[in-house]
C-alpha cells in the first residue's frame, strides 16, 4: 500500500509540473480573457455574454500573438512579442512555485529562492515555445527575380 501511494504521489507531482509548464504559454491570453470577461460582466453583458467575450478575447490574443511572432521579420519585434508572453508566464510561475514551496520548505529565504528559480524556468519555457514558431528564412532578396532570357 505504501509503494502504491509513493508511485501515485510521484505521478501526481509529475503531472502537476507538466501542467504548469504546458499552461505557462497561455498566461497572457488568460489574463486578457479574464479582464475582458470581468469588464463585460460589469457592464451588463450577463454571465453567458461575459464568458463568450472573454473566451473570444483570449483566443484572439493567443492567435494574433503567435501569427505576429511568426510573420514578423524584425528581431526586435519578435523579442518584444516573446517578452509580452514570457513575463506574465514568469510571474505566474513565481506564484505557483512560491505557493507549492510553502508546503515543504520552512525557510522563507529558500522559498524565495525556489520561487525565483521557478519563475526563470517557466519564463524561459514560455519564451522557447514561442521561438519555435520562428522559421529560419533564406537570405534571398524578396520580390526581385531575374529573367534568364
Amino acid at each position: 500500500m505504501l509503494a502504491i501511494g509513493l508511485v501515485l504521489n510521484t505521478l501526481g507531482i509529475g503531472l502537476f509540473c507538466w501542467a504548469i509548464f504546458t499552461l505557462a504559454v497561455y498566461a497572457l491570453p488568460l489574463f486578457v480573457s479574464l479582464s475582458i470577461g470581468m469588464i463585460a460582466f460589469q457592464s451588463g453583458a450577463g454571465l453567458i455574454g461575459a464568458l463568450l467575450l472573454g473566451t473570444a478575447g483570449g483566443a484572439l490574443t493567443l492567435v494574433l500573438g503567435q501569427v505576429a511572432f511568426a510573420v514578423t521579420r524584425s528581431s526586435a519585434l519578435q523579442i518584444a512579442i516573446a517578452t509580452a508572453f514570457a513575463v506574465p508566464a514568469a510571474v505566474a510561475g513565481y506564484h505557483v512555485v512560491f505557493a507549492v514551496s510553502q508546503i515543504g520548505v520552512p525557510s522563507p529565504a529558500w522559498r524565495e529562492v525556489f520561487a525565483c528559480l521557478g519563475a526563470v524556468c517557466i519564463g524561459v519555457t514560455s519564451w522557447t515555445r514561442l521561438m519555435v514558431l520562428a522559421k529560419t528564412r533564406s537570405f534571398e532578396p524578396g520580390g526581385v527575380l531575374e529573367n534568364p532570357s
